[in-house]
């Protein structure tokens, strides 16, 4: 009899045993699974604040454009060149412009201060305007600049903060940079025509009055984008804003 306990004892430990080590192995999976959930949210989180930095950009552009563009050796914008830019004639493709980076171009992603890893930049070509679904693509304009080039531009992150701590970043800063070159931010810009502009109080001038005026709306559509060249799951977060500038 006392052998038989033994013998159902053994079996019951090692029954235990496994049962205890599935559970381990359970709780790493879905630690694992966490861990990679909270990597996805910080990415989305950040190509969602390069978007809205596309949104920034491109809101920034028209009222340049409308209040003439800086002149550094005045430290004065340049009154003549106040314009409220026009559509292009030619039919927008979705392609962008890299302003900051070269598509399919090489750079250095740093896993510490000594250690790096060559990779390539994205080439993002139409991807960003695709993400908008309700978008007539066989039929729609863009405006264009002083140089009859459309206003569809696309920004690498990493590039423009390295540019920002070249002279007076830490090397931490600098490092973290780098990393960040695998996000991007692109904008569009549709001149959507006429509206009516609400000026109000001393926030525009301090002779404005509550009135309508004659005014002219924008559309920014903006886009975080996440990956590098190679990648086949891509993340992408796409916005867009309306912008009314009085015609004068």
């Amino acid at each position: 009899m006392i052998k038989n306990q033994k013998g159902f004892a053994m079996v019951l430990s090692l029954v235990l045993l496994l049962a205890m080590s599935l559970m381990g192995g359970a709780l790493i999976l879905i630690a694992s699974g966490d861990h990679q959930g909270n990597n996805d949210s910080d990415q989305y989180q950040q190509t969602f604040y390069a978007a809205e930095m596309g949104l920034l950009d491109g809101e920034q552009y028209i009222l340049n454009e409308k209040n003439g563009p800086w002149d550094a050796s005045t430290n004065a914008r340049n009154l003549a060149k106040s314009n409220l830019p026009e559509k292009n004639t030619s039919k927008f493709t979705g392609v962008m412009y890299a302003k900051n980076y070269s598509k399919k171009g090489k750079f250095d992603y740093r896993l510490t201060s000594t250690k790096k890893r060559s990779k390539k930049f994205l080439d993002t070509s139409d991807t960003c305007f695709k993400s908008f679904k309700d978008i007539d693509k066989d039929d729609f304009y863009v405006i264009k600049d002083d140089k009859n080039l459309n206003v569809a531009r696309s920004m690498n992150v990493g590039v423009l903060l390295e540019n920002s701590f070249a002279s007076g970043g830490t090397a931490q800063e600098k490092l973290e940079a780098t990393r960040m070159k695998k996000f991007y931010y692109e904008y569009f810009i549709e001149r959507i025509g006429a509206a009516n502009i609400q000026l109000v109080g001393s926030s525009i001038k301090s002779t404005a009055t509550d009135a309508s005026k004659n005014g002219l709306a924008y559309r920014v559509y903006s886009c975080g984008i996440y990956g590098e060249d190679g990648d086949k799951n891509k993340m992408i977060v796409s916005l867009e804003s309306v912008v009314v500038v009085p015609k004068n």
